[in-house]
């Protein structure tokens, strides 16, 4: 049945090919705006220096490089993002949307119970059952010192790798 309506068995095992081509791993870098890729757990896999910039604490060195991690488990977080509770939950609803299509991954469900254990606010906004597609939109981030910053967010999935994101955040201030 689902064959014929064209979609895809949600209870059918999926396998995922965690190699990223190199063209794509590359997009980041030649972006002139913050840019990043998201895998299919939301882990950045490439992203350019603009975007490692902003994202001091995420996309550092020694950072786990997890979003969810970072939004939901890292104080630094709740200090870059504005709005940290409606952008949180906004993001949860958006990281449902991409497990409905991987509903047996266990990395997935690893993640989603790693974070219930240790966030609440994840816990509560899971619970929640909210689901909603990434969109992009105006996101703004405090940086000590400075005026919030603003951006506009555009999120791309990949033919070839729908699982994968592209995200660029083009400023909206000069």
């Amino acid at each position: 049945m689902f064959d014929l309506a064209g979609k895809r068995d949600p209870a059918e095992a999926q396998e995922f090919d965690d190699d990223i081509p190199l063209p794509v791993l590359a997009l980041p870098e030649q972006m002139a705006v913050p840019a990043y890729l998201l895998d299919r757990t939301w882990t950045a896999r490439a992203w350019n220096a603009a975007a490692a910039d902003l994202f001091a604490g995420w996309l550092d060195a020694e950072a786990d490089r997890n979003l969810l991690r970072f939004i939901f488990l890292s104080p630094a977080s709740r200090c870059l993002i504005a709005d940290w509770e409606e952008r949180g939950r906004r993001v949860v609803a958006e990281f449902r949307a991409d497990y409905s299509r991987c509903l047996h991954d266990p990395a997935m469900r690893g993640l989603i119970d790693e974070l219930s254990e240790q966030s609440p606010v994840f816990l509560r906004h899971w619970k929640e059952q909210a689901v909603l597609g990434r969109e992009g939109g105006e996101r703004q981030f405090n940086r000590e010192g400075d005026r919030p910053l603003r951006f506009y967010q555009n999120s791309f999935a990949l033919v070839s790798h729908p699982e994968i994101k592209l995200v660029t955040l083009a400023p909206l201030d000069e």
